[in-house]
């Protein structure tokens, strides 16, 4: 009896991502340590961290206003330079997590599946990625494929920014699919479907569902992590204040803009995660 609920604590912490569960502490009294690659999302249930989102919001909204309207000089001028940069982010980080729900898809199918070879090609490419810094990444896809097949900035930064998130997404739809019962696969088989026609049309559905909100956790994670592709001269936020910097030499002005900038793009961003979230558990 003991062993099973070690192995199911087990398990619920690999699907919810909790680092440690203490077994033999009661039920109420048990003490989970949670991780997530990116900011806290914001529930109406969780007091605590929407009084926090809503304190940490308004504060940046105030420090922006007070810098727009009382220090207009530099920051209004910061201000317009850098947020021209906000459409080759977004254009980035969007084309980047399609590529990368692509790429985790397969990954994910590929950690699940019983073809050793399979297993062991995605694993090794979810290791291999995760192992190597983004920065790495970026600068090793540009400068050293790029010579070879003559790739640009912006598609070497949307590869190299899929390809490394596609090695999360990987996990993430792996334990998408861990969290469906085994019972509703073997329910579909038993009623006549074949093994694929059972886990298309019965587990991959519920699976897209379990894990949305995740895929926009990570969406936000790459939103910030885009900053990166700065380095290939690519004309988003950063890269836009730090062509001012160079103009101007008001690096601390310029740095402060650059990162309430961002700051106020993932809050929003992620409490349009937490109502996702929160529909999708409501309606089941």
């Amino acid at each position: 009896m003991e062993n099973n609920l070690d192995e199911k604590l087990k398990k619920e912490a690999l699907l919810r991502k909790v680092v440690s569960v203490d077994p033999n502490a009661p039920p109420k009294e048990r003490t989970e340590i949670r991780m997530t690659d990116g900011p806290l999302i914001p529930k109406k249930g969780e007091k605590h961290l929407m009084t926090s989102w809503k304190v940490t919001f308004i504060l940046a909204l105030l420090l922006m206003a007070y810098l727009l309207i009382f220090q207009a000089d530099p920051y209004r001028e910061i201000f317009f330079v850098t947020i021209q940069g906000a459409p080759v982010t977004f254009e980035i980080t969007i084309c980047a997590i399609v590529g990368a729900v692509i790429i985790g898809l397969f990954a994910g199918l590929g950690s699940v599946s019983h073809n050793r070879v399979v297993n062991m090609i995605s694993g090794v490419y979810v290791e291999l990625i995760r192992g190597i810094p983004l920065l790495v990444q970026i600068i090793f896809i540009y400068y050293a494929l790029g010579s070879l097949l003559h790739i640009e900035g912006m598609v070497a930064a949307i590869i190299s920014l899929s390809i490394c998130f596609g090695a999360y997404m990987g996990e993430i739809v792996r334990a998408g699919i861990q969290a469906v019962p085994k019972g509703q696969l073997e329910a579909a088989t038993a009623l006549g479907m074949s093994r694929s026609q059972a886990f298309f049309y019965i587990i991959l559905p519920q699976t897209v569902k379990v894990i949305l909100p995740a895929i926009g956790n990570e969406f936000i994670s790459m939103l910030k992590d885009s900053s990166l592709v700065s380095t290939l001269a690519l004309s988003d936020i950063l890269r836009k204040g730090r062509e001012y910097i160079s103009r101007t030499f008001l690096s601390l002005e310029t740095m402060l803009m650059v990162a309430l900038i961002y700051l106020i793009i993932t809050l929003i961003l992620s409490r349009l995660v937490g109502l996702l979230e929160e529909r999708l558990h409501k309606n089941g």
